[in-house]
């Protein structure tokens, strides 16, 4: 897989450590104009974590693939919702395994039918309960999702 600038969201960027709300994170993506922005081909939205994601106490983390007219992708539900991830839950007390460096958070393909692109194309963070202590994502485009995982021992 071969990542291009154009199509990363975010690349080792923290999350927002405010209380619980919805914020926006990394890059955005000029898309121009609303159009088939993979060209005729699949485009899936990749989340994983760079750094492990903790929280001071029990909540959640959500993320958002939304879009909108303006590069500062609103936060308040007036932009447009594309896909949302499951709510994993955070906590620096818990076995939090699914938060760990090196885990595909989400991976999904970009809706082609439904709510039409607006110009702009981003993640947004909801954060739920508890606010955020900790913790990095990467977030790309591609076309190929690599699902293979590497284990200890090659076990």
């Amino acid at each position: 897989m071969i990542l291009d600038q154009r199509t990363e969201l975010a690349d080792a960027v923290s999350l927002n450590t405010g209380a619980a709300g919805t914020y926006l994170v990394g890059n955005q993506i000029d898309l121009s104009v609303a159009r088939d922005i993979g060209n005729g081909q699949q485009l899936y939205l990749v989340i994983t974590v760079d750094t492990g994601i903790e929280a001071g106490s029990a909540g959640t983390v959500q993320f958002v693939v939304a879009s909108d007219a303006q590069a500062a992708i609103a936060t308040d539900g007036s932009a447009t919702v594309h896909n949302t991830s499951p709510a994993f839950p955070t906590s620096s007390t818990t076995d939090t395994t699914t938060l760990i460096p090196g885990v595909v958070l989400f991976a999904v393909p970009l809706a082609l039918e439904g709510n039409a692109y607006e110009r702009y194309l981003g993640i947004l963070q909801v954060t739920g309960t508890a606010a955020i202590t900790a913790g990095k994502i990467n977030a790309f485009l591609t076309t190929d999702v690599q699902k293979w995982k590497s284990y200890a021992n090659a076990i």
